[in-house]
């Protein structure tokens, strides 16, 4: 697996429970690579560079959270209502697998409660709602070049089940994985199948039924993220030709259909990796290119359009992918010794509704 993890939060009791409750549809299971989202950023250098315009980290306060497990590599993915994080610890490279965990508040040591999918060799646990479900990957492999396949799963209060789309042409190794869900029980997340093509795709988990997601204007999709209203944050490639020339770029998908494109100016990559129920969404965007590439996180709104947040330990090295409806963050950066952080930042001002 690639940069997304889970640990096991469950005894071995729960997990000879979750067993027994694996459902038998199709696997399109995801190998995971460094494109998928949340994953990749971390490994970027951090040269020193002038602050973004818009920048608006100041507005945070800014706390950085590593389970001691291994303090190298830990990224946070998802945060809900109650202050619970989603995320996990292990670059994912052989002998370093990733592994997932949840992190209930006050946020100590004592609070990392591991969450791993039964006989898994790798999960990440990457997003969660409200009333104890969550979602991620998992893998049965840890190879040294990271082609690993990734199977998608949703863990509800303990007990796991499946969570990959069905298809008759699923990809090889297979590439399957939940990025979102919501307190209606629905799931979001993306596959990709055997010609190379990603697919976003929604689970409601409560019906077993599954969904493509195919917002207008965007080819190759990935759904990331959705909110109690349906509407779905993600990101893909621009085919419209008209703003950003085929590049990578977000995307809101409203409940209504409408699609808004997001776009952060002067960027040469953006991706919408979150949404809370005020529609502000998060994710990251990237300058330039190759090695002189930087990364920053940002939050935007239809009404305060984009705005720079980076972690002042990770400046240029940023990735924010979760949002609570009280406006917190979490995310990850790479610090001066090139260890991967989590890093919680909550509103200095009080959230903006």
């Amino acid at each position: 697996m690639h940069n997304h993890a889970n640990k096991h939060a469950r005894s071995s009791a729960g997990a000879s429970k979750a067993s027994r409750r694996h459902r038998t549809a199709k696997w399109a299971r995801v190998a995971l690579v460094a494109a998928t989202p949340m994953i990749g950023a971390g490994a970027l250098a951090a040269p020193a560079i002038a602050k973004p315009h818009n920048d608006h980290s100041g507005q945070y306060r800014f706390t950085t959270l590593d389970n001691q497990a291994d303090p190298t590599f830990n990224q946070l993915l998802g945060i809900n209502q109650h202050g619970v994080i989603a995320g996990y610890f292990g670059s994912g490279a052989m002998g370093h697998p990733n592994k997932g965990y949840l992190l209930t508040a006050p946020y100590a040591q004592a609070n990392y409660h591991n969450e791993n999918w039964p006989e898994s060799t790798q999960t990440q646990v990457t997003g969660l709602n409200d009333s104890g479900v969550t979602v991620g990957f998992w893998s049965t492999m840890n190879t040294a070049n990271n082609m690993n396949d990734n199977r998608a799963f949703v863990a509800v209060h303990g007990y796991f089940v499946n969570g990959d789309f069905p298809t008759d042409s699923p990809a090889s190794p297979p590439v399957d994985q939940l990025l979102g869900v919501n307190d209606h029980d629905i799931a979001v997340g993306f596959y990709n199948d055997a010609n190379g093509n990603t697919h976003a795709y929604s689970f409601n988990i409560r019906r077993n039924q599954f969904s493509e997601i195919t917002p207008s204007g965007v080819t190759n999709p990935t759904a990331a993220g959705i909110n109690n209203r349906g509407d779905v944050a993600g990101f893909g490639t621009d085919s419209t030709g008209d703003s950003s020339n085929g590049q990578v770029v977000g995307f809101v998908l409203g409940h209504n259909g409408r699609v808004t494109i997001l776009n952060v100016p002067g960027s040469s990559m953006t991706q919408a990796l979150g949404i809370n129920d005020n529609d502000e969404v998060v994710g990251v965007y990237q300058v330039g290119s190759g090695n002189s590439a930087v990364m920053h996180g940002f939050t935007w709104t239809a009404q305060h359009g984009f705005q720079t947040v980076d972690d002042p330990n990770g400046v240029g090295t940023t990735t924010i992918n979760g949002v609570n409806d009280q406006g917190q963050l979490v995310g990850f950066y790479t610090d001066a010794d090139g260890n991967t952080d989590g890093l919680l930042a909550t509103p200095a001002w009080g959230h903006r509704g």
